[in-house]
């Protein structure tokens, strides 16, 4: 009787849980050509030895050197448009599961942007668990690293929220094994406490090469401490 009591008590709490794989079915429609075209690169690119696999969006689709910036790491580049964790969790297997990697880096600064469709904090948690859930199905002991999201002038009304995501995946990471978060929001701002525009393009988005290798260094000085 107790074991039954059990069983359906755990049932219902599971069916109040958010299933946030299903709430953003359509969100991938937007990303599958950029996706199918990441997908091509498979057929013609061989996955270096003991690689680091970066996915995420534009930040890391634009790091035009990132070879160079993160070297003696050997870096599989697989970045597209404006992704968010909310299209990302259907391409895992597109992206993530074709290839071999010693650690796994995720940037992902899209859900929380200052527009009318920002989602929640607990909810950017949400969606990145269930992105952790599907990759760790494949690779259940890899280091995985998150990196905070980095404070910019053309988002900065969005800071205090994307602050708090950034706290819930420090958290987060902390409580899981071979989970690591790597923040930046220190080095990206001023003594004023403002973003370092000089590290950013004209939109104040995006980072010039001075903002990669700021960022470099500390994505490498992470690398070097956790990976073994």
């Amino acid at each position: 009787m107790k074991n039954l009591l059990f069983v359906i008590l755990l049932s219902l709490f599971l069916a109040c849980q958010p299933n946030y794989y299903k709430k953003y079915t359509n969100t991938k429609a937007a990303w599958e050509k950029e996706v199918n075209a990441l997908v091509e690169l498979d057929k013609t690119e061989k996955d270096p030895q003991d690689a680091v696999l970066f996915i995420g969006s534009s930040s890391i689709r634009l790091w035009k050197n990132i070879e160079k910036d993160l070297a003696p790491f050997r870096p599989i580049k697989r970045g597209y448009g404006g992704a968010s964790l909310s299209d990302m969790i259907h391409f895992t297997k597109k992206i993530v599961f074709p290839h071999k990697f010693k650690a796994l880096v995720i940037y992902v600064g899209n859900d929380v942007t200052g527009s009318k469709n920002d989602k929640t904090p607990e909810e950017v948690l949400g969606l990145t668990k269930t992105l952790i859930k599907k990759v760790r199905s494949k690779y259940p002991k890899n280091p995985i690293f998150i990196i905070g999201i980095t404070p910019t002038s053309s988002r900065w009304l969005a800071w205090k929220k994307q602050k708090e995501v950034n706290a819930l995946w420090m958290n987060y990471c902390e409580s899981k094994s071979n989970m690591y978060f790597i923040d930046t929001e220190k080095a990206y701002l001023d003594i004023e406490g403002n973003p370092k525009d000089e590290l950013f393009i004209g939109d104040k988005l995006h980072q010039n090469q001075n903002g990669y290798d700021l960022w470099s260094l500390i994505i490498k000085e992470s690398l070097i401490k956790n990976l073994k």
